[in-house]
């Protein structure tokens, strides 16, 4: 499950990509096979950290098993 992360909420992206020009025709982050087409991936500090990408909007995104 992807979530956009801001300085202290979790919101669900359909909260803030419905609007975005880079969002899928159903307003979803591009994401296919594992990976987040609309942004970068950013390293994580220690395994533990669920996957996290920068969107090309400035948000930062985290897949959630």
């Amino acid at each position: 499950m992807l979530v956009i992360l801001t300085g202290d909420q979790i919101l669900a992206p359909e909260q803030v990509c419905q609007s975005c020009l880079l969002a899928d025709a159903s307003g979803q982050p591009r994401w296919r096979r594992g990976q987040l087409r609309c942004g970068q991936a950013i390293r994580k500090l220690t395994e533990q950290q669920p996957e996290q990408y920068e969107c090309m909007m400035g948000f930062r995104i985290a897949y959630i098993e």
